[in-house]
């Protein structure tokens, strides 16, 4: 079913977990289910992002059961970029699928990413997504619902294909994928990061139809502001114009609306010359192109990102290639 990528794994699942005793067992239960019908070999590595409940001892003693399943903790609670970079950085196989612990989209929807990956080289990466057509949103909090699709909603303007889920956890890549991408993101917005980054590599993604549910046990980690922040700086960072542009036109254009009063009134006889309102006028028009100018430097900001990207990713790849050439020669003279 898998293609072999050299290091005898098939698929690796990851799955982040903060203070998720009550749903760790289940979970594996759900996941290794769903994975039943697949030939080739897979792991599934469970990231402990700091829990301060007991977690990892269930965890622990998962993992003595089923040789499968792989640990990875560290102390601190830091957010789930780091749990998922972590979780990357163990997992070895060809294929990468990330989902929630909570199992907000049910683990067989897995088996339609990876069906679609194989679809054709031109797939480097599939998305889950409840907002798409075929999709769907069953028992989630209708406020963080709300937030979670006007999220997407906006973000769906600045990225370049059109995506109706950008923020959603359940994906699966190609090994490729995670290779080219140097990632910084420590919470949330690590979706988001690799989005972007692997969208300007170009690396081609599609969404598939997926079902989110509300979680049924633990506690929910959402948190509005923090979400909404990333949400709005992504989107000013993708296209700076959208909020420059908005901003300046508008600034210029009530700048231009007053000149017109303001000539109005000189030309009628009604314009005192030390009225501060043509000071005001004139600070309003300049405003409006400095912001402007803003904008298009941020353009230029964007591609000279892009070309960085690029260069990163060319840098991991012969560090790769380096390192593998490296060890042959030690197999060699051993």
């Amino acid at each position: 079913m898998f293609s072999s990528n050299g290091n005898g794994m098939d698929l690796s699942i990851i799955i982040p977990m903060f203070n998720e005793a009550e749903n760790a067992e289940h979970t594996f239960i759900r996941v290794e289910e769903s994975l039943s019908s697949l030939t080739g070999d897979y792991e599934i590595i469970a990231v402990n992002d700091g829990s301060t409940d007991n977690t990892l001892e269930v965890l622990e003693g998962i993992a003595a059961l089923n040789k499968k399943i792989k640990i990875v903790s560290y102390p601190g609670n830091i957010g789930r970029g780091m749990a998922l970079r972590k979780g990357f950085q163990e997992s070895k196989g060809e294929i990468v699928v990330s989902i929630d612990a909570d199992l907000s989209y049910d683990p067989h929807y897995i088996i339609d990413l990876i069906e679609t990956l194989k679809e054709g080289p031109q797939i480097d990466f599939v998305l889950g997504s409840p907002y798409m057509p075929g999709g769907g949103v069953k028992n989630v909090p209708w406020l963080r619902l709300w937030i979670s699709k006007l999220g997407n909603r906006v973000l769906r303007f600045t990225m370049p294909n059109r995506i109706y889920t950008s923020t959603g956890i359940f994906r699966a890549y190609r090994r490729k994928v995670i290779d080219s991408l140097e990632l910084e993101s420590d919470g949330k917005e690590i979706h988001l990061e690799i989005l972007s980054k692997a969208l300007a590599l170009g690396f081609r993604v599609k969404e598939v139809p997926a079902v989110l549910s509300s979680r049924r046990k633990g506690k929910s980690k959402f948190k509005f502001k923090k979400t909404a922040t990333s949400h709005l700086v992504f989107s000013a960072f993708e296209k700076p114009m959208i909020i420059f542009g908005f901003i300046g036109l508008m600034t210029l254009g009530i700048g231009l609306l007053m000149g017109l009063y303001v000539a109005y009134l000189r030309f009628s006889g009604g314009l005192t010359p030390g009225r501060p309102l043509i000071t005001f006028v004139i600070l309003l028009i300049l405003g409006g192109i400095q912001i402007l100018s803003f904008g298009f430097i941020a353009l230029q900001i964007v591609s000279i990102r892009k070309e960085i990207l690029r260069v990163q990713k060319e840098n991991l790849e012969l560090k790769k290639y380096i390192t593998a050439k490296g060890s042959g020669v030690q197999g060699i003279d051993e």
